[in-house]
């Protein structure tokens, strides 16, 4: 009975597939499509595509188009570089006309070795795979990011750091004068099927903030990289720079990507919300937090994972440097928004979007999963300003530091079983070794303050 439901099933889905193909197929040509942007990402985050004709749209679909992997970052060795990028239906879209002059269409692309094999150093897949695991378990994870960004005015072709406006947490268009652009990067993404949540002017001069509602993680992190491109493509198009640097100027507030997470089960309920429990939060809430809190320190490597991420998680900012949850209070590293039934959920202020959102949700998502397998419970929450707090109040309290450098961060990561179960042996030491010659490559520079700071003196 198992098998024939299971033969049943993939008969469905290949059904389903081919009517997927016809359906894009048939769109493409309708809106006179000219090009398509086979998009994926290498280990670090950073987008890459292949653009066909509209005429390989067909192969694409059904074969996937082979290419050179061996100059993206953390993919292969020149001995074995072929890879083959197969598109998702489910991620066809036409971009809008204001980011690109001919018709072109965008689609996420899975990658796969010549043998038909999933390569194991898509990090799509590998945040499928833990996905697939919790959804084993009956929940569906969902994750809403908080995207910030800087805007900077352009001398030429160059960025400069000088921020485009003056204006401050969520002025008035009066001061915010990048009110149109936010406006035209929300319309595009809604063109593109990205409902935006909110936009607006963030603390520092130059400094914004867009959300989208929140989404299956796998869809969010899609939706994460395009919300990138879109960004930095219009705001080009208004002669400036945007930038999703964690801290791009000294004596201000960084730029953060604070994630909102809950676990739905199969049938549309909050999981993490229970109205007979502690602040109304279900047990599987409290071992969800419990296990973040509990990994946090191996996972910043993948969650901050810059040299630049560690400048922003400094004191003095709203940016947490120490392990804590709260129900309120912004200096902790967890909070719980007031909001609950549907709408219960934690939110991981740390990450930055200097990473690749694919292994961020999914060394997230393992974490949380970990605590809920092992039944922890968190320590009891803190309320106070943590800021605030002496050493020895921190102590008695148990709030540990967050890691303060790449290079620590990095020196936690060979010893996390977690990290490495979850990356796997490819993306795992790849992703050491690119990292390892960061942090070494920044550490033999000399800067300008250590110039400044002892050249006369010493």
């Amino acid at each position: 009975m198992d098998h024939q439901l299971k033969t049943k099933n993939n008969s469905l889905e290949l059904a389903n597939e081919s009517s997927n193909i016809s359906s894009i197929l048939e769109t493409a040509n309708e809106m006179n499509v000219v090009f398509v942007r086979l998009q994926f990402v290498d280990i670090l985050g950073t987008p890459k595509n292949i653009i066909i004709p509209t005429g390989r749209l067909e192969e694409a679909l059904t074969e996937g188009i082979p290419f050179d992997g061996s100059s993206i970052a953390g993919y292969a060795t020149i001995e074995e570089s072929d890879k083959i990028a197969k598109p998702d239906p489910r991620s066809f879209t036409i971009l809008p006309e204001n980011i690109e002059k001919r018709k072109t269409a965008k689609v996420n692309c899975d990658i796969y070795e010549p043998n038909g094999k999933r390569f194991d150093g898509d990090t799509k897949y590998i945040l499928e795979k833990i996905v697939n695991k919790a959804r084993d378990l009956g929940y569906i994870y969902n994750t809403g990011p908080e995207c910030e960004f800087f805007l900077f005015k352009k001398n030429g072709e160059k960025s400069t750091l000088t921020p485009n406006d003056s204006a401050g947490y969520f002025d008035l268009s009066h001061r915010d004068i990048a009110e149109g652009i936010r406006a035209d990067i929300s319309l595009a993404l809604e063109e593109m099927g990205i409902n935006t949540f909110t936009s607006h002017h963030e603390v520092a001069c130059g400094q914004h903030e867009i959300n989208f509602r929140y989404a299956d993680a796998i869809t969010t992190a899609d939706r994460t990289i395009t919300l990138k491109y879109i960004t930095k493509v219009i705001s080009a198009q208004h002669d400036l720079h945007a930038s999703f640097m964690p801290k791009p100027l000294y004596g201000v507030a960084g730029s953060g990507m604070h994630v909102h997470q809950s676990l739905f089960t199969t049938y549309g309920e909050n999981a993490f919300y229970d109205p007979n429990g502690e602040n109304q939060l279900s047990d599987v809430a409290r071992h969800f937090i419990a296990g973040l809190l509990k990994h946090i320190k191996e996972l910043c490597v993948i969650l901050n994972p810059t040299v630049n991420s560690y400048k922003r998680l400094v004191s003095g900012y709203e940016a947490p440097t120490y392990v804590s949850w709260a129900n309120g209070n912004r200096s902790a590293l967890i909070r719980i928004p007031s909001k609950r039934e549907k709408s219960t959920r934690c939110e991981l202020r740390n990450p930055d979007l200097s990473g690749n959102p694919y292994l961020q949700f999914a060394v997230m998502l393992a974490a949380g999963l970990k605590g809920i397998e092992d039944k922890l419970e968190p320590p009891t929450p803190v309320e106070k300003n943590i800021y605030s707090l002496s050493e020895a109040e921190r102590r008695e309290h148990g709030i540990e530091h967050l890691p303060d450098s790449l290079g620590h961060a990095l020196s936690l990561m060979p010893k996390s079983n977690l990290i490495q179960d979850v990356l796997g042996e490819h993306i795992f030491n790849n992703f050491l070794y690119v990292k390892r010659n960061e942090w070494r490559e920044y550490s033999t520079q000399v800067t300008k303050w250590e110039t400044d700071k002892y050249l006369s003196i010493v």
